[in-house]
């Protein structure tokens, strides 16, 4: 055997040794989840002629790759669901978190996503701490994370809201983290520690809330130049920040010490949630060392905005432009802290958002208000001339009506005559497309892909009895504002951008799903996928 062929087998039986001796896989330092709540794919490139080449998101579309054509495969498209779906890579009837609420059969009650009773605030003396992840019923991507490393890895969850802090983060998460907006404090829940972490408990004593109120909200640049929105202050517009103000600028020197939620519905709530991300990374070591560590990052405030003020305001357009300048502050964060490369980022979406009616109206284009209490008590109205007992529909929940079970058993009623009369009540109510019996669903005549939707949406002890599927532009929503929720490409089609280690620029127009995104991070991470999982690897970030 010649010596140029031992010196090739030395060298290959030395890889493989260090291979074997490795501590851990080749994987990224830090994965980093950024779920920009109710953001639509369109918002990636609506105001793109604006957005910074330093800035978020056109580094994001220029160095990372983007899955342009992702969409949600279930209704209700709401925010726990969403948060949800791409951290377990599975759907509502599978995971369990039916809605932001629901109505519990086995509980007789309507329960919140995220409610615990059994644990307690941490951080401030309200209930908003009063949460736990014990209503998920499958894995997070950072409980496999955990798993894989021997719990090794750190996981943890920041957001505005309880939900999209505490859902992504997982059963076995370090720390969950959000804000409680009766203190103007960041808070936590017993079911992650005893007391505030130190460097959080530093953060509440800067008052940063205060700060941003002092400085108010005025737009980034001259109004007049606001070209890819409405004319500011339109009549379909809520007014959060004061009965009076009729648009910019915002004074919000008044809320110091007395409004604490307000701020939820500037640009500042989003930037304040990148701040404790920055914060817990450095406190936290996130990223420094040998076991990957995870960190999900939910910014609400564009739900906030956007519910009030629909997608086609001043206000979106301002919060899009201040987020894509928070969101390049916080890659350079990253870059410095972690480094360039070492690091696995995605940014996502839980839902999208349907235009305001009132705007649609003004352009004539169809669209409709329903009034969800009003037909509810309608229905009981109709069910009462038809079967002699009054409430016999308990509520209308996630588009769905949920029937009263127990009274019925206990008259002895024909339940699946009286499922026929709702549904035929509902299909004739204005603005309803099609009512559903979710029991009879598999015979129902309805778009292969609708049908689904409305199946993986379906939990027996935690969903209703008849589905409502709404014509398209029509929603549950008072004069102002709009909402989300439904099948529709404007509530179901949401941005999907990979950026940093492994991820080659590009992107792709195959549709991919909402939840594939965890089972393309067990891939790249080579991990189990979440238990719960129905998604799968994206191939065209894996390769």
């Amino acid at each position: 055997m010649n010596r140029r062929i031992l010196v090739l087998l030395f060298s290959f039986s030395l890889s493989v040794s260090f291979a074997q001796n490795s501590p851990v896989p080749l994987r990224p330092k830090l994965v980093v989840g950024l779920v920009v709540d109710q953001m639509r794919w369109d918002f990636l490139y609506r105001y793109s002629d604006r957005y910074k080449a330093d800035g978020g998101f056109k580094r994001l579309l220029s160095q990372g790759f983007s899955n342009e054509n992702t969409l949600i495969p279930y209704t209700p498209t709401i925010t726990s669901c969403g948060h949800t779906g791409i951290y377990t890579g599975s759907v509502p009837a599978v995971h369990g978190i039916a809605g932001n609420t629901w109505y519990q059969r086995s509980l007789g009650r309507v329960v919140y996503c995220t409610e615990d009773k059994t644990v307690k605030t941490v951080g401030s003396s309200s209930g908003a701490g009063v949460m736990s992840p014990r209503n998920l019923l499958v894995t997070t991507i950072g409980d496999e994370l955990r798993l894989a490393t021997n719990f090794r890895s750190k996981v943890i969850g920041i957001a505005i809201k309880d939900r999209g802090a505490i859902l992504p983060a997982g059963h076995s998460a370090n720390g969950a983290y959000w804000y409680d907006n009766s203190s103007g404090k960041w808070i936590t829940s017993s079911y992650y520690c005893d007391t505030l972490p130190a460097w959080l408990s530093a953060y509440n004593d800067k008052k940063v809330v205060d700060k941003f109120y002092q400085q108010g909200w005025n737009t980034l640049y001259p109004l007049n130049t606001y070209v890819n929105s409405a004319e500011d202050f339109q009549p379909y517009e809520g007014k959060p920040l004061g009965p009076e103000v009729k648009g910019f600028p915002y004074d919000l020197k008044p809320m110091i010490g007395k409004n604490y939620f307000a701020i939820a519905e500037t640009p500042f709530g989003n930037t304040m949630a990148l701040q404790v991300a920055k914060e817990a990374i450095t406190a936290e070591a996130l990223g420094k060392g040998i076991f990957t560590d995870m960190l999900t990052v939910s910014l609400s405030s564009t739900d906030y905005i956007g519910h009030t003020f629909g997608p086609n305001s001043v206000e979106t357009e301002d919060c899009y432009l201040r987020l894509d300048a928070d969101l390049g502050d916080f890659l350079n964060f990253l870059d410095a802290k972690v480094g360039k490369g070492q690091y696995l980022l995605f940014l996502s979406a839980d839902h999208g958002v349907a235009h305001v009616p009132g705007f649609l109206a003004e352009h004539k284009i169809p669209a409709g208000i329903i009034d969800n209490t009003n037909t509810l008590a309608n229905l009981n109205t109709d069910l009462y001339k038809q079967f002699g007992t009054a409430q016999m529909a308990s509520n209308l929940l996630n588009n769905q009506v949920y029937l009263n079970h127990k009274l019925i058993d206990s008259l002895k009623l024909d339940l699946e005559k009286i499922t026929r009369r709702v549904v035929d009540f509902m299909q004739g109510q204005p603005g309803i497309a099609r009512a559903i019996s979710l029991e009879n669903l598999s015979q129902v005549t309805l778009p292969a892909n609708i049908k689904e939707m409305v199946a993986n949406g379906y939990m027996p002890d935690r969903s209703g009895d008849v589905q409502v599927v709404y014509l398209p532009q029509y929603m549950d929503e008072g004069a102002t504002g709009t909402t989300h929720g439904l099948w529709n490409p404007y509530d179901a089609h949401i941005p999907l951008v990979w950026y940093g280690w492994m991820i080659k620029p590009g992107k792709s127009n195959q549709e991919v799903h909402m939840t594939d995104i965890a089972p393309t991070i067990a891939a790249l991470l080579r991990i189990q996928m979440p238990n719960g999982a129905v998604g799968k690897p994206i191939e065209t970030v894996t390769r």
